[in-house]
């Protein structure tokens, strides 16, 4: 065991608090969390705290919500705290040279993808749509770019082909822990062996918009499959049949027929049979507007009839 390091711990997401769970329960000290500031949600507009806000709070941590920490109140702030090292878990700001160099061991950042693949805000939705069979958790020294930092440690794990952006997401937050406490312990001996990453392997995990969610059924039933395990549990699948909003939470690729795309082919109690351009796609789990998700099962004993044969879903 080392000595105690002092940590500025920065972060926002559900992601970021199982690390930083991880970090108090250990012999190192929590000197300060760096979340990003309360936002407007729900139909109320009511400020919403982040998880990472929630949970600093609850075990009295000082919390600072910066817009930018690009200003020299933050940067003197961190600096008066003397932090041997900065942890950055899914946080959502830059960080700036300036205050990258202030830690004795450097800022280092725990990303869910296998970089220099995925870089960017939404690596676990875009290794789904892209039918990637791995991913992982990379922890990187940061520099001033995105994701572009050294790689320090890295562990892989499988996408299985029923994993959704959940399901991968609460595996790959149990996956990094164990690599966290290990770099510490190399960077504080200064025995740690790094790695550039290569470019010509890099791409961008853009951010996921709510319109991405829209089915285009003009896609492929593996394409759309994919899709919907990506959006899951937001922004969650949707078409409209009847000027209906229906969101999908779960469905199944059969075989090929050769129908118009979107034209309902079958419907059963095992799932609405719908043509794409290549393949067709069951939907087996729906949620109509104002209503709970439910089994086509249900839906079809709710006498919902807008579900016909012939039925063209946009």
């Amino acid at each position: 065991m080392i000595p105690s390091l002092k940590i500025i711990f920065a972060g926002t997401s559900d992601f970021a608090v199982s690390y930083l769970n991880d970090i108090i329960t250990s012999n190192h000290i929590v000197l300060a969390v760096f979340t990003q500031p309360d936002r407007p949600s729900g139909r109320g507009y009511k400020l919403k705290y982040s998880p990472i806000k929630i949970f600093a709070q609850s075990k009295n941590i000082p919390i600072f919500q910066p817009k930018s920490l690009d200003c020299k109140l933050h940067q003197n702030i961190i600096s008066n705290f003397n932090p041997d090292i900065m942890v950055v878990v899914s946080y959502g700001l830059i960080i700036p040279n300036t205050i990258l160099k202030i830690p004795r061991l450097g800022c280092i950042n725990i990303h869910a993808s296998l970089l220099p693949r995925w870089r960017g805000a939404a690596p676990i939705q875009r290794a789904i749509l892209a039918g990637d069979k791995k991913t992982g958790i990379t922890i990187i020294k940061m520099d001033e770019k995105l994701d572009t930092g050294n790689i320090l440690y890295q562990i892989d794990c499988d996408i299985s082909l029923k994993d959704t952006t959940l399901t991968l997401y609460n595996k790959l937050k149990k996956l990094g822990s164990q690599g966290l406490f290990s770099t510490f312990l190399k960077l504080y001996y200064g025995n740690i062996n790094s790695k550039k990453q290569d470019e010509k392997l890099a791409s961008y995990a853009k951010k996921i918009k709510k319109k991405e969610a829209k089915i285009n059924w003009n896609f492929s039933a593996k394409q759309l499959e994919r899709c919907i395990r990506a959006f899951n549990p937001w922004p969650i699948s949707f078409f409209y049949v009847n000027n209906q909003l229906i969101k999908v939470w779960k469905v199944s690729i059969l075989a090929h027929v050769d129908k118009k795309p979107g034209e309902i082919i079958k419907v059963t109690k095992q799932g609405i049979q719908v043509a794409t351009t290549q393949g067709i796609i069951n939907l087996i789990c729906l949620q109509p507007a104002g209503k709970k998700p439910m089994t086509v099962k249900e839906l079809i004993n709710s006498r919902n009839e807008v579900f016909k044969p012939s039925t063209q879903l946009n």
